[in-house]
């Protein structure tokens, strides 16, 4: 009875969050917030309605389900011009920014956490080094903040979990090496290799698919959508069956899958009822987005909860280290020599927050029952927990002030380095909008 009466209850926060949605938006009450608060209220610490031990398989089908389709969604939107028009900083800080953050959290954790072994202590740092720019979700759909700031996280954070999963899958399968799991090298070939090109031949063939029924008028516009929906389905499946690694495969159909598009309405000319990746996810992405509010009502019921069972001063220690040192040390070394203000520097490395694909990495890391991975478990929840919190509550205020800010030295300095993309591009003024940290809570 227990189980309907959380449904009953998951239903009512959807519903009552929906309805205050837009008012709630403009307060330091952010949505991951309220849905983690709920997960807390019917969980073991409140109503009981709720447990991981109970429904162990609904806490693994929500939270893969909603990363699944968001990789998706994410990599299909994804542009080349994104990284031309955003210049230097997305790719500073996936390339120098993801790989530094992933190494210092790395070393940190064998400072604080003993107990466990090398690759699980790498997997702390990997886990927790993908960001989520929709936790923070003020922080860049204020317009009031530089394009060129709002986009290149944006930007960061659609790519940086899909980049993250290799070194993930490595590391986890180096950590289970000798303990009856599958090695490092049949990982590479399996998770890696197969996944990917499985992932890229079903997402190549489901955008030709669906440009083909289009030109010829066989399919109505609904349908567009459903056929996007079931490309990352088939090749999460398709993965499954092979032993190799669903996300992966997600994540390289939607490239596949936003590539194809583009680059057929490119050679063919676009049309007012021609598909393109934006209006062909549109419903994968909200589903998504559904399904990622839903994720955070469960992880505050039986993640969070049971790991603030086991609160210990390391815990705590290590998630305010990871969601400041951790990452704003690595987004300063990423920056240097690229003329953007300390201002600009400490905002990009506050506005780092860790969500979806750092609870997913430590449920799939938890279930490999390895002896360290209860610990991680817990220090994963207590830093997304965290990160919720603080992120949520800064952005409506950290956004007005460096808005603030660079309005001000705007005025004193027009050729201002966070400024160039509004100036050297009129449709500048727009961040990229297809990932995470613009959609709407």
């Amino acid at each position: 009875m227990s189980s309907q009466w959380a449904v009953v209850v998951s239903g009512g926060v959807v519903v009552a969050y929906g309805a205050f949605s837009r008012r709630l938006s403009t307060t330091v009450i952010s949505g991951p917030l309220v849905f983690m608060l709920c997960g807390l209220a019917i969980g073991p610490l409140g109503l009981d309605l709720i447990d991981r031990a109970k429904d162990p398989e609904v806490t693994r089908t929500l939270l893969e389900g909603a990363l699944v389709l968001l990789l998706f969604t994410d990599a299909a939107g994804i542009r080349a011009w994104d990284l031309r028009r955003e210049k230097f900083l997305p790719l500073r800080l996936l390339v120098v920014g993801l790989p530094a953050t992933m190494a210092l959290g790395w070393l940190v954790a064998w400072l604080l956490l003993p107990g466990l072994s090398v690759w699980e202590l790498a997997l702390v740092g990997i886990i927790l080094a993908p960001t989520d720019a929709a936790l923070g979700q003020q922080a860049v759909s204020n317009e009031r903040v530089p394009a060129l700031i709002r986009g290149g996280l944006s930007v960061e954070s659609g790519l940086n979990d899909g980049l993250a999963l290799p070194f993930f899958v490595l590391a986890l399968a180096a950590a289970g090496e000798g303990h009856g799991h599958p090695g490092v090298v049949d990982t590479f070939l399996r998770a890696l290799l197969l996944s990917g090109a499985i992932g890229l031949a079903a997402g190549w063939a489901g955008a030709s698919v669906l440009r083909w029924s289009a030109a010829r008028g066989w399919s109505g516009t609904d349908w567009w959508q459903f056929l996007a929906l079931a490309v990352p389905v088939v090749a999460y499946a398709l993965c499954v069956v092979v032993e190799g690694s669903g996300f992966i495969g997600a994540w390289a159909a939607g490239l596949a899958f936003g590539i194809r598009l583009r680059r057929m309405s490119a050679d063919r000319g676009v049309r007012a009822e021609s598909p393109d990746p934006g209006r062909s996810t549109r419903f994968t992405e909200r589903l998504g987005l559904l399904l990622a509010s839903l994720s955070f009502l469960v992880f505050g019921a039986v993640i969070l909860g049971p790991a603030l069972q086991h609160l210990t001063w390391r815990m705590v220690v290590y998630a305010v280290i990871s969601l400041t040192v951790i990452r704003m040390l690595p987004v300063a070394l990423a920056l240097i020599g690229t003329g953007l203000r300390p201002a600009s520097v400490a905002y990009l490395g506050w506005f780092g927050p860790r969500g979806l694909a750092s609870l997913v990495f430590g449920l799939l890391a938890f279930e490999e029952q390895l002896a360290g991975m209860a610990l991680l478990s817990e220090v994963v929840a207590v830093t997304v927990g965290l990160s919720v919190l603080l992120h949520g509550a800064s952005a409506p205020f950290l956004g007005d002030r460096y808005g603030d800010w660079f309005a001000s030295a705007l005025r004193a300095e027009p050729d201002l380095r966070e400024n160039a993309l509004t100036v050297g591009d009129p449709s500048g003024t727009r961040a990229a909008g297809t990932t995470r940290g613009t959609r709407p809570s």
